[in-house]
């Protein structure tokens, strides 16, 4: 994304200076520089995921209830390689462990009810939707099968929350907890919320950029991944200015 923004601005310096217009080619040129500094050497990306995380970085004791409902957002398969098997991307074991660690934690009480839900479908069209895969990592580290429930529709956060709500709802949660990544989780919580769904944030894994001297791609990925879920929350709020969203489930009605 941010590279694609570096290059329009390069050809449009180019093609300005060719039409002898050459204190808009410059004047692009140096904003294209502007950009490669501050999105390569890491303080735009630093920025954004700072702000994007901000309320997610310090780790709040659950207060438990008596059902409990521990939905864990997917972060995409691979399959590893022509032929073989699909496993869980490098992004979704973070995820993975911290739900687990909350139902191991869930389960030390008696009389305490706890369900882990995993949504995710076959976004990537591997043959194996998410949840599936992640409910396999997810009984090795000693999640009881009877406790999982699998949401494998989905095929985007937007659709996590649509399709979470009546599993949610028929289980009959009086607490639930939403594990994603900290950069994701203002965008899922805002999802979820128009759902009707009132979730507790639980972050799995936080990410920053890396100060540099010189351009990384590394940075340029961390402000694309920003970009992404910035965007993501832009457009839901346009798309309900507009009407355009699906209606919204009556708050705190789950």
């Amino acid at each position: 994304m941010t590279l694609n923004l570096l290059l329009v601005l390069i050809l449009l310096a180019v093609l300005l200076a060719r039409l002898r217009w050459r204190r808009c080619s410059r004047a692009l040129l140096a904003l294209a520089a502007v950009l490669l500094l501050a999105v390569g050497c890491g303080p735009l990306p630093g920025w954004l995921l700072t702000h994007l995380q901000a309320d997610y970085a310090a780790d709040a004791p659950v207060a438990w209830g008596r059902r409990n409902a521990i939905v864990l957002l997917g972060a995409s398969t691979v399959r590893v390689a022509p032929g073989g098997r699909v496993e869980a991307s490098l992004f979704a074991y973070g995820r993975i462990d911290k739900a687990a660690a909350l139902y191991r934690e869930c389960r030390q009480v008696a009389g305490r009810e706890c369900r882990l839900e995993v949504s995710g479908g076959d976004a990537r069209g591997l043959g194996r939707p998410e949840a599936a895969v992640y409910a396999a990592n997810l009984q090795r580290l000693g999640v009881d099968p009877a406790d999982l429930l699998l949401e494998s529709s989905s095929m985007n956060t937007w659709q996590n929350a649509q399709f979470s709500g009546p599993l949610l709802q028929a289980y009959g949660a009086d607490r639930v907890l939403l594990v994603s990544s900290g950069y994701h989780l203002r965008r899922g919580m805002l999802y979820f919320a128009h759902f009707g769904i009132h979730a507790v944030p639980v972050r799995a894994d936080y990410v920053s950029s890396a100060a540099s001297w010189t351009p990384s791609s590394y940075n340029f990925a961390m402000a694309d991944l920003a970009l992404h879920e910035y965007l993501g929350v832009a457009r839901y709020r346009v798309y309900q200015a507009l009407g355009w969203n699906v209606r919204a489930t009556r708050p705190g009605s789950l």
